[in-house]
This record gives structure tokens, C-alpha cells and sequence, in this order.
């Protein structure tokens, strides 16, 4: 299921398969070192919170260089007020399409998405045993079932 919400993000479908089954590889790798290592977990979790997904790189990534295509526009020549024009074109494009140029590389240099870094968090958690009140859920009453598994989803 966590598999699936990841092949239907729309940056996933735009990036070639070759990097995709590479990131794929790279969360089951890290989960499968984790699973032996359990004392490296609770670090781990520190890096994939602090960890930038593909969406935030983008946007700060768009707005360094239309700051930059502004700045040189004002204070130099009026060409570079082309720049941000590009900048956000491409922004619009990956808004509405879930693509842009500058994805595929990003994507290359290891910069995942959302869905990705989450299917490693929530495997290491339930290494961890965040969700084992969740295993007990059938012993709970109905009225605190939602609390148990909010609960345990937090960990």
C-alpha cells in the first residue's frame, strides 16, 4: 500500500525508472541495515526529519533564482528579467503537471520525495515498535481505538 501511494506521486511518474528502482533499493537497503542496528534508529529518524524532499528543493531552488534573475535584472542588464520569467514557467509546469527540467537531475542526486522519505520513517518506526499497540487494537474499546492508533501513528 505505502508502495503504491509512492508509484502514483506524479514526480515518481516523471522520473526515469532506472532512479526510481535506485531510491526504492536505497529505502530497503537502509531499512534491512536498521533492522540489525536498532540502537541507529532514533539518529536515523533525527536525519530523515531534517532530510529535504523534492518539493522543497524545487521551491527554494525557484526562489534563489528568480531572486537572483530580479536582482541582476534591477541592477543590471534588463535580460536577466527573462530569467525569473523561465523560473516560474517552470514552477507552474511541475504545479500542474508534476515536472520539470530541473526535476530529473535533482532526482539523480538522491533528493526523494515526500512519500519516499515517509515509507523509510515508518518502516524504522515500526522497527522501532511504535505501532505494536496497534497489533492489541481488537482488545480496545471502540470509543478508544481511534486514540490507540493516532497515538501510535505519532511515535
Amino acid at each position: 500500500m505505502a508502495e503504491d501511494a509512492i508509484k502514483s506521486d506524479r514526480v515518481f511518474q516523471h522520473t526515469p525508472s532506472n532512479v526510481n528502482e535506485k531510491i526504492i533499493r536505497q529505502i530497503e537497503m537502509a531499512v534491512s541495515y536498521y533492522s540489525d542496528h536498532s540502537d541507529k534508529i532514533e539518529p536515523r529518524l533525527e536525519e530523515l526529519n531534517k532530510e529535504w524532499d523534492i518539493e522543497r528543493l524545487l521551491e527554494t531552488n525557484a526562489s534563489v533564482l528568480s531572486l537572483f534573475g530580479l536582482i541582476l535584472g534591477i541592477f543590471g542588464k534588463r535580460s536577466w528579467l527573462m530569467l525569473p520569467l523561465f523560473v516560474i514557467g517552470f514552477l507552474l509546469q511541475h504545479a500542474l503537471k508534476g515536472w520539470c527540467p530541473p526535476l530529473e537531475l535533482f532526482r539523480r542526486l538522491g533528493f526523494r520525495t515526500k512519500e519516499e522519505i515517509s515509507r523509510e520513517r515508518n518502516a524504522l518506526k515500526a522497527l522501532r515498535g511504535d505501532f505494536n499497540a496497534i497489533s492489541q487494537i481488537e482488545k480496545v474499546p471502540t470509543d478508544g481505538k481511534s486514540t490507540v492508533v493516532l497515538q501510535a501513528m505519532a511515535g
